[in-house]
């Protein structure tokens, strides 16, 4: 959405605000004081709602919902200027940071195409308004507006946005027991909800206490930091000068956790793992994860042979299940490490899957989404990040790596065999 700023012109010198082309988004009527609350049902009709059919290649995949929107005007810079007789004409005025709004979704700042970038795109949709769908920030440096003045008086010299701010879930697929006892694939509430905060188009101009202006507008918002209940006010400020502003049931994965004995170590605690042993494979292929014998390298697609030593056999340990998902720690054979993601990188798209010494940490805690029963078909996710696991390419050597979203073609469905 482009700003176009109008300058005030003719006899009255009155300031006018920044507008658009969507005045009456801008104006957001119906929003009433203060806010503007959505629905809590997403409004974009192309993405997945909770409920809604998926399919055995969405197992690896996350989608955004938005459960609620606020939609309030901000003033990042602010200044109190008076103009007097003779003093009318265009000034530069140099104002004071306000407020620094930056964008995030979730903990995250840095957006990346993937889950953060969709979530701030449905919002946008929710809202009806232009938002920012990047990494970004509104200055937290002193700025200048220069404005027009056609009239003496006692003005606000603004900088302000719209600032977007909400929560949101996480969609994702698994198998769900129909009415008639049949099973299907659907979008269920998954973990990874949060907060999100963004902000639309900046908007400059200058307003005075006598200026009539829509209700919960940017400009309305600026007359507060005037003191327009005062009527001393502008007598307190000298000409040209600023003013103060004011302040498992199909035996592909178990259900529940089976203790097979002690199976490496966690502090003082062994790790609790069923008899099973698995292979994670590239649906019908013969390659699956294979963990590595070095420390600095990570978990890849390795074809399974006699010279595999065991580095492509997984154990589930410390299983547990609510809501029809699986929670488990996965345990490398072959190296005797857990599968985890390593914490300088944790927050960043594409990290590579690696194991490490088993220890209490939710970077080692994987949630499994299953087919319906007689498939061992899985998707994983790392319960820390909430990133879906997947590769780049089908490949010998490929590394397995993590996605916000997970990837889109279906390369982060695997199949959990029993060996």
């Amino acid at each position: 959405m482009t700003t176009h700023l109008l300058r005030p012109t003719g006899r009255t010198g009155r300031p006018l605000a920044a507008v658009t082309a969507a005045a009456a988004v801008w104006a957001l009527a119906a929003l009433g004081p203060g806010a503007a609350e959505a629905a809590a049902a997403p409004t974009d009709a192309t993405g997945p709602r909770p409920g809604d059919t998926c399919a055995a290649a969405d197992l690896g995949t996350r989608h955004p919902y938005i459960k609620s929107t606020e939609v309030s005007p901000a003033i990042t810079h602010f200044k109190g200027w008076y103009v007097t007789e003779g003093t009318t004409g265009s000034h530069t005025v140099t104002t004071s940071t306000q407020t620094t709004i930056t964008v995030s979704v979730g903990l995250d700042e840095k957006i990346e195409a993937g889950f953060s970038a969709e979530t701030l795109a449905k919002a946008a949709t929710t809202v009806g308004l232009s938002v920012k769908l990047e990494s970004s920030s509104t200055s937290s440096e002193t700025n200048e507006v220069t404005w027009n003045f056609g009239r003496p008086g006692y003005y606000g010299v603004y900088k302000g946005t719209k600032k977007v701010t909400g929560t949101y879930g996480s969609l994702n697929c698994n198998r769900a027991q129909q009415a008639d006892g049949s099973w299907a694939l659907k979008w269920t509430d998954g973990p990874g909800a949060g907060s999100f905060t963004t902000y639309t188009t900046t908007e400059e101009g200058a307003v005075r206490c006598e200026d009539q202006v829509p209700a919960d507008s940017i400009m309305a918002k600026a007359q507060t930091l005037l003191d327009c209940g005062s009527a001393a006010a502008p007598a307190a400020h000298r000409p040209g000068t600023p003013a103060t502003p004011a302040a498992g049931d199909d035996g592909a994965v178990p259900a529940a956790s089976a203790p097979a004995g002690a199976v490496g170590t966690r502090g003082a605690a062994a790790l609790n793992c069923g008899a099973e042993v698995y292979k994670i494979a590239v649906p019908g292929t013969p390659l699956s994860w294979g963990a590595p014998l070095l420390a600095d390298d990570g978990v890849r697609l390795r074809p399974s042979t006699i010279f595999s030593a065991h580095l492509d056999h997984w154990r589930l340990c410390d299983v547990t299940e609510t809501g029809g998902v699986i929670e488990a720690t996965l345990w490398n054979w072959g190296n005797g490490g857990c599968a985890t993601i390593a914490a300088p990188e944790a927050a960043a798209e594409r990290t590579i899957l690696r194991t490490a010494p088993c220890a209490q940490d939710d970077l080692q805690r994987f949630y499994l989404y299953r087919d319906v029963p007689g498939s061992s078909k899985i998707g994983i996710q790392n319960k820390y990040t909430g990133f879906m696991m997947g590769h780049d390419r089908y490949a010998d050597g490929e590394f397995v790596r993590q996605y916000s979203g997970g990837r889109p073609d279906g390369t982060g469905t695997y199949a959990l065999t029993v060996v």
